[in-house]
């Protein structure tokens, strides 16, 4: 992304990120899908089990003014050349746009940089932004998982989609 007055900038994730993915993931019952980060301690272990050496996680922050606000991450599968790839964003900097861009541009360098072929995700089919999202990256729908999660009582299908490197590039 492009340092631009008020815009955020993508960077690699840190350690000293912690207080700021605690906050994301207070910021949203929803979060919790991310897995459990109810602690400062919680979310420093957070951060430093994706920046482990032996990883295969590749996480960026999206970044406003400094502060982690958001986090796009490709968890590489090196034998099988591709990825599946993640997101999650604080509450308080959804609705600007800036989860499409970060997404796209991170799935573009793994797709380069990484030289993976194929990408990965998926989304409960009742967070449509998630899917607004994945579609604004490059992401192409391929299929509904019916009745994936069984979150409370209810069983929740989730769209899957798939973004190979000779797929079209989004413009944004």
């Amino acid at each position: 992304m492009i340092k631009n007055g008020d815009e955020p900038t993508l960077r690699p994730l840190r350690t000293t990120d912690a207080e700021a993915v605690l906050a994301a993931f207070a910021s949203n019952p929803d979060m919790a899908k991310q897995g459990s980060v109810p602690s400062l301690d919680d979310a420093a272990r957070y951060a430093e089990n994706l920046l482990s050496p032996e990883s295969p996680h590749k996480p960026l922050a999206i970044a406003h003014n400094g502060t982690l606000v958001g986090l796009v991450c490709v968890s590489v599968d090196a034998e099988n050349r591709s990825g599946w790839f993640w997101y999650w964003m604080n509450e308080s900097a959804r609705g600007r746009g800036w989860m499409s861009r970060g997404a796209a541009t991170v799935a573009d360098w793994a797709l380069t940089e990484l030289k993976l072929e194929r990408l990965e995700l998926g989304h409960r089919v009742n967070n449509p932004a998630s899917g607004a999202v994945a579609k604004a990256a490059g992401f192409l729908k391929e299929g509904t998982e019916r009745g994936k999660f069984l979150i409370g009582d209810q069983r929740i299908d989730v769209d899957t989609y798939g973004r190979l490197r000779s797929d079209p590039w989004p413009t944004y």
